[in-house]
C-alpha cells in the first residue's frame, strides 16, 4: 500500500508571523472571531485594547468587533483619548465614532484640554485643518 502523505515531522511545521499587531490583541481578536464575544479586559486597559481592536477589525473587514470597539470608545471617550479616537475615526472610515468625537470636542473646555495632549499634536500631522473644521463646526 502506498503511503499518501509521508510521516509528519514537528519540524515540518511552518508557523505564521503577524508584525502588524501585538499578540495580545490577535488573541482578543481570534477569540472574538470563534466566539463572537470579548474576553474580559482589565479596566485599565479598555480604551488601548479598543484602539487596537478597532484598527484590526478594520484590516481584517469584522464589522461587527469594530462597531463593538467603536461603542467601546465613545462610552470611554474623555480628553486624553478623545483625538486619538478621532484619528483612528478618520483613518478607519467611521463617521458615526467621528460624530461622537465632534460632539465631545464642541465644548470649549473640552477642546481647550485636547489641545495639549499628544494625541492631538498627532491628529493635526494627519488632519493639519483639524482646528479650523472643530471651530467651524
Amino acid at each position: 500500500m502506498a503511503q499518501l502523505f509521508g510521516p509528519m515531522m514537528e519540524n515540518d511545521a511552518k508557523s505564521i508571523q503577524i508584525d502588524d499587531m501585538e499578540a495580545k490583541v490577535f488573541k482578543m481578536m481570534l477569540h472574538f472571531i470563534y466566539t463572537d464575544t470579548l474576553p474580559n479586559i482589565d479596566e485599565g486597559e479598555i480604551v488601548e485594547m479598543a484602539q487596537h481592536l478597532f484598527v484590526a477589525a478594520d484590516r481584517y473587514n469584522l464589522e461587527r468587533l469594530k462597531l463593538i470597539c467603536a461603542n467601546m470608545l465613545c462610552n470611554y471617550m474623555d480628553v486624553s483619548t478623545v483625538a486619538t479616537t478621532l484619528a483612528l475615526a478618520e483613518q478607519h472610515d467611521c463617521d458615526r465614532l467621528k460624530e461622537v468625537c465632534y460632539r465631545f470636542l464642541a465644548s470649549f473646555q473640552n477642546l481647550k484640554a485636547v489641545t495639549l495632549t499628544d494625541g492631538f499634536k498627532h491628529l493635526k500631522i494627519i488632519r493639519p485643518n483639524i482646528l479650523e473644521e472643530l471651530l467651524g463646526r
